[in-house]
């Protein structure tokens, strides 16, 4: 059964230890953001609905299972559509997406889960779409290092749509939330994908 929002923010134990070292300790601590099972995620004292994979979260996520990968993975760059939003404030590395940008989903192609230019001769996933869901991008490093052929790709941060559907495997927020998520993360931050 689902965590209800009152449960998730109690649960978050976390950032009250870290306020209880110390202001000073909490500002040079990573600002990691916790996404619970329930639908919400959890960053700097603020809490945001989400959408997670259709299958919900697994521990062992395989390709096109539509699952969450459960645990904690680092954030690596930023992808935004500068057509259609200013540039986001961000300490991550920033890449204004191109409209040949894709992601392959092969296992058994050698840039499997990784950034690649279109045409591609493998599958890959079009980063730039009709639709707004990729507007912004922030690349989640699960299965990058090193990368498993078929344990899941082209997980990310992105946008929801408008009634939170669930997603093929990614995290996904309203525009406007995913913004300010993004403007408190900083290189050290990991997203923690919490059951």
């Amino acid at each position: 059964m689902p965590l209800s929002r009152r449960t998730f923010l109690s649960s978050l134990g976390g950032a009250s230890a870290l306020l209880a070292q110390g202001p000073a300790f909490a500002a040079r601590a990573p600002r990691n953001l916790i996404v619970s099972g329930s639908g919400y995620a959890r960053i700097g004292g603020k809490t945001f609905r989400c959408a997670l994979g259709r299958s919900g979260i697994r521990r062992h996520k395989a390709e096109g299972d539509g699952a969450t990968p459960l645990g904690t993975w680092p954030l690596r760059e930023v992808y935004f559509r500068a057509d259609r939003l200013a540039i986001p404030k961000s300490k991550l590395p920033l890449r204004a997406m191109q409209e040949n940008d894709g992601w392959c989903d092969a296992p058994g192609d050698p840039n499997y889960n990784r950034h690649v230019t279109q045409p591609y001769p493998a599958s890959a996933e079009a980063l730039w779409r009709d639709d707004h869901l990729y507007d912004l991008v922030i690349v989640v490093g699960y299965n990058d290092a090193p990368v498993a052929p078929g344990a899941g790709s082209a997980i990310f941060l992105h946008v929801a749509r408008p009634n939170y559907a669930p997603t093929a495997g990614c995290v996904a927020f309203k525009l406007a939330d995913l913004l300010k998520i993004l403007s408190r993360l900083d290189p050290q931050s990991s997203v923690d994908i919490r059951a």
